[in-house]
């Protein structure tokens, strides 16, 4: 019934104990605002200059001078500390059964792929540390800087579908922890969205915004694939 399972990675393909939110307050703290780690949480899965433009937006009093400028330093230093994190944390791993379970999909002949709100800089450096870019059973990997618009647009979805060659949205999942997972979802027509408490959200946040399935552990994606995926 399905061909390819697109799973977001940070919170829930790759451990995040709250580092991302760590680095983004981090970065608006290097230039001077202060924002709540709540309303941080808030936009995760967003492209982050498009997080850092909804916040500012949402602390006007915050934004002196050149917004665009403002928007790149803070960028500038969020994408430094987390290639520093990433390239660094001893502690850095991929959630308990993500492997596993992109090596059921491949038994299964069903593509997998992974997207990020992260840049490509970022994204590479933990794909190097998990050694994922050697990882057979990852198909393709796109982050939200190579496509014109990240999430909730379904331009990486899209552009996942071309390389893969899957014509039909309808026969994807697509997997991740946030609000903006499920409205990419959604906006690309993805045949079953699933949210996933192991990141950003917890069960009743995600509920809110009504995907197919929610769970608790990539453990319970082993069930969902002997129902959904045959």
């Amino acid at each position: 019934m399905y061909e390819l399972v697109i799973f977001d990675m940070a919170g829930t393909t790759v451990r995040d104990p709250g580092n991302v939110a760590d680095s983004f307050m981090h970065a608006f703290r290097e230039n001077g605002i202060d924002i709540p780690r709540e309303e941080v949480k808030k936009v995760m899965g967003f492209r982050k200059k498009d997080a850092i433009r909804m916040l500012l937006d949402k602390y006007p009093l915050t934004t002196q001078g050149n917004t665009d400028e403002l928007i790149g330093k803070i960028h500038d230093v969020f994408i430094h500390t987390m290639i520093s994190f990433y390239e660094n944390d001893h502690e850095l791993s991929a959630l308990p059964h993500a492997e596993e379970i992109f090596a059921q999909l491949n038994e299964q002949g069903i593509l997998v792929a992974l997207n990020t709100g992260f840049t490509r800089a970022i994204a590479d450096t933990i794909l190097n540390r998990l050694q994922w870019n050697d990882n057979r059973n990852i198909d393709f990997v796109i982050a939200s800087d190579e496509v014109p618009q990240g999430r909730p647009y379904p331009f990486m979805i899209q552009a996942i579908m071309k390389n893969l060659e899957i014509t039909d949205a309808a026969r994807i999942v697509k997997i991740g922890d946030t609000e903006v997972d499920i409205a990419e979802g959604r906006n690309a027509g993805c045949g079953l969205v699933i949210g996933v408490t192991t990141g950003a959200y917890t069960r009743r946040q995600l509920e809110q915004y009504n995907p197919d399935r929610i769970i608790d552990s990539l453990e319970e994606l082993s069930t969902l694939l002997t129902v959904e995926l045959t």
